[in-house]
């Protein structure tokens, strides 16, 4: 296959997906490739913020997400059976003030939808080779299971992941460093002593932990260990929660419905343009999920680069993109920045300043101004 596109997007996740689609509507059919067979399969992922919601609007998608969602209105910080601080997303300017809890791969599934009722598809199983600016043209080259193929684009936009080809071929810097903790991860079927309309960060001795309510009654748990098994079990999970957990209530996991190990980088790419070749979601950063921005700041970078890419090809000012690209590394190091020192904060090893950090969160808790300004942030309403 040869072909001429005037947009070729390489990633399928939630990024590429959002891009593709407020592409379709802007009167832009892009060729999108994506390497697997099929969509994203485990719920990774799972916030939907506020302003998520807000940009998802123009592709008919905030909809049907309240549908596959939960709705949490409460993020909560305790040490053990103590309420710290309370961060009250209701009192939030704007028509969603909460966070939503929906599992990635639904959210895919939804974008993915109204893709294809916009025009639109996904090639996939489509494995990227190779890319070959030229003055006039951008050649990609790929495999898939009718052998190569290829097409020439005026742009490509990568959106293929934290180890993504095209910024690595195209040589753009991805700065920044590793935390030297693991994470477990598992969405599970259990006994749960609080209420299921709050996230709740727990502050540890021994390391943080997060629980959060999921669709179909499930719940997840996230977890900072220094050595992580490769698939933590119900009886390893359960452990964590009874000691890091609240200590007043029934705590009983009766089945995982998966779960995984990761270690995290904190990395952001040099530029988000080179030429007519541009990055965004996890190709363009990655960070601790302390908060939940990681898919949320990708949909976002896509849904303003449709309209930024769209006005640029109307009147060839390019300079709408280097704007574009301005704002976004901002938002981009802001998020970064956040998650890092929340992630930091919450694995704070020193029991003195394990105390320190306890008082002092217990102090900012009941100043209303305080919580608001973090609800705020945490639902991205500034960007």
């Amino acid at each position: 296959m040869n072909a001429a596109k005037e947009i070729v997007i390489i990633g399928a996740g939630p990024t590429g997906l959002a891009l593709g689609a407020e592409l379709q509507r802007l009167g832009i059919a892009p060729l999108i490739l994506d390497r697997q067979a099929a969509g994203e399969n485990t719920s990774r992922a799972c916030v939907v913020h506020a302003r998520t919601l807000e940009v998802l609007e123009s592709i008919g998608a905030t909809e049907e997400l309240l549908k596959e969602g939960v709705i949490v209105p409460l993020f909560r910080i305790r040490d053990k059976n103590k309420i710290l601080a309370t961060i009250d997303f209701r009192n939030l300017e704007t028509s969603y003030p909460f966070t939503l809890m929906c599992p990635q791969d639904r959210v895919e599934a939804v974008l993915l939808q109204r893709l294809e009722s916009l025009g639109g598809c996904v090639q996939r199983s489509s494995r990227v080779i190779d890319i070959y600016p030229q003055p006039d043209k951008i050649t990609v080259q790929w495999q898939n299971g009718k052998g190569p193929a290829a097409a020439n684009a005026q742009w490509l936009i990568g959106c293929d992941g934290s180890h993504s080809v095209v910024r690595e071929q195209t040589a753009i810097p991805f700065e920044g460093g590793a935390y030297d903790e693991s994470f477990v991860l598992a969405d599970v079927e259990m006994d749960w002593p609080l209420n299921r309309g709050e996230v709740t960060l727990f502050y540890s001795p021994k390391g943080l932990v997060v629980v959060a309510p999921l669709p179909q009654n499930h719940l997840r748990i996230v977890a900072t260990i220094s050595d992580a098994p490769p698939q933590p079990s119900s009886d390893y999970m359960e452990s964590i929660l009874k000691e890091r957990g609240p200590s007043n209530g029934s705590i009983v996991i009766h089945r995982i419905v998966w779960s995984s190990r990761f270690h995290l980088q904190h990395r952001v790419a040099k530029t988000l343009r080179h030429g007519h070749i541009l990055l965004a979601g996890d190709a363009a950063h990655v960070h601790s999920p302390a908060g939940g921005q990681g898919m949320n700041t990708g949909i976002q970078d896509a849904i303003s680069l449709a309209n930024a890419l769209s006005q640029t090809m109307q009147s060839g000012d390019e300079a709408i993109l280097d704007q574009w690209q301005k704002d976004r590394l901002r938002v981009a190091h802001s998020i970064v920045s956040l998650a890092d020192r929340m992630t930091k904060i919450a694995t704070i090893s020193s029991p003195a300043m394990q105390s320190v950090r306890n008082a002092a969160v217990e102090l900012l808790g009941p100043i209303p101004f305080a919580t608001h300004l973090a609800a705020k942030k945490l639902a991205e309403l500034n960007n």
